[in-house]
């Protein structure tokens, strides 16, 4: 059947008629499944994707939250994990071999990158490019095994044209996998423009409530059970039952919170529009016009704005960071608070520069305060550069 977003969030396997009319469905707190006879045992340990042996297989709180997520996406499968780099790390390890090659397109999460630099020792070797596609065809190399994007991407919040990637990489044969945390299954749905894999990282709008940290790929049944053979099993990276049961609860008002952390990002950039000590803003919201393909990719906008100061250096961002009040420091974002962070660091301008990254670059995580109170801090921090 068809469901909306919303009934997949709110409604689907949360039947009560089948938890003893409890609304909310139980969590299976267990390490194990116990059988009837040995027999039944070691039959399902045939084939324990699919049965309830061990929870380090599957767990049917776990599970609930996999359908969901599979449903969300459009994709035949889910596997979740115990993080977000416990889902990437999956990916990479269980489709790349020895000689293999990784092509990054986009500003890329730090923790992917330094990941992907790790596999060198196993002479497996990457490349990146920028957001624009004009010159992706000449990156894909002969050995290239895995086309990788995040999109909008990390910092920058730059957006690529995720079609045109899929269509380079099927003629070549090559897979495709997209780190979609930034918008959300409901913002963006990369499995119906033929990508292969899309991952996230629960921990962020999905969970919803930083209170809990988990990760999840999305895709065809084929690469999904590989990756669960030996990404996930062996790997160990297992997300429990109850971290299940807050990513399951975060769910429930994925939509509803959406929609609040876009309306509070929008009226916080015009904001920032009018700021003299602004040098500029980076949401994928202000580039619809420069590229036409964003109106059928993206469903909406989340709240992650990066912008950077004029003054652009350590000292400026310190200032304006330590000014704020409602706004805490801190990694991550995607939860009900608002969060301010920032790369730069005392000595790492020129490594910046070279990642084409501004010295002044300072990043929101704008929560569901109300744009009102955000924007009354952020007055706070721009007094400080004075």
């Amino acid at each position: 059947m068809n469901y909306t977003d919303e009934e997949i969030c709110t409604q689907i396997g949360d039947d009560p008629s089948k938890h003893h009319g409890a609304v909310s469905p139980p969590i299976y707190q267990t390490s194990l499944f116990a059988f009837a006879s040995f027999k039944d045992f070691t039959e399902a340990q045939k084939l324990e994707r699919e049965n309830y042996v061990y929870s380090r297989g599957v767990n049917p709180t776990v599970e609930l939250l996999e359908q969901k997520l599979a449903a969300l996406e459009r994709g035949d499968s889910c596997k979740c994990f115990g993080s977000g780099m416990g889902a990437i790390s999956a990916v990479f390890f269980s489709l790349l071999k020895s000689g293999d090659h990784v092509l990054l397109i986009n500003n890329i999460y730090g923790p992917t990158t330094q990941l992907i630099d790790y596999l060198k020792k196993f002479k497996i070797t990457y490349s990146f490019i920028d957001h624009e596609l004009t010159n992706i065809q000449e990156a894909i190399q002969e050995n290239t095994k895995l086309i990788y994007v995040e999109s909008p991407g990390t910092m920058r919040m730059k957006v690529v044209e995720l079609e045109a990637v899929v269509k380079l990489a099927k003629e070549k044969g090559i897979i495709t996998a997209i780190d979609n945390t930034w918008s959300t299954p409901l913002f963006q749905k990369p499995l119906t423009m033929g990508f292969d894999l899309s991952i996230h990282s629960l921990t962020k709008y999905i969970g919803g409530h930083s209170d809990v940290v988990g990760g999840a790929v999305i895709g065809n049944r084929r690469l999904v059970d590989e990756i669960f053979q030996y990404g996930y099993q062996l790997n160990g990276s297992v997300l429990g039952a109850h971290d299940a049961s807050l990513i399951l609860r975060g769910l429930r008002t994925l939509p509803i919170r959406l929609k609040q952390h876009q309306e509070n990002a929008l009226k916080v950039i015009a904001y920032l529009k009018m700021k003299e000590a602004v040098a500029s803003i980076h949401h994928p919201s202000l580039e619809q016009s420069q590229y036409p393909f964003m109106n059928t990719q993206m469903k909406g906008f989340t709240g992650l704005v990066s912008f950077e100061l004029k003054q652009a250096n350590f000292d400026s961002v310190s200032r304006f960071i330590d000014g704020l009040s409602l706004f805490k420091i801190g990694v991550s974002w995607g939860g009900y608070e608002s969060l301010v962070t920032s790369p730069v660091k005392v000595d790492n301008a020129q490594q910046l520069i070279e990642q084409g990254i501004s010295p002044g670059l300072v990043r929101l995580s704008i929560g569901l305060e109300g744009s009102d109170l955000q924007i009354r801090d952020l007055e706070k921090g721009f007094n400080q550069l004075r």
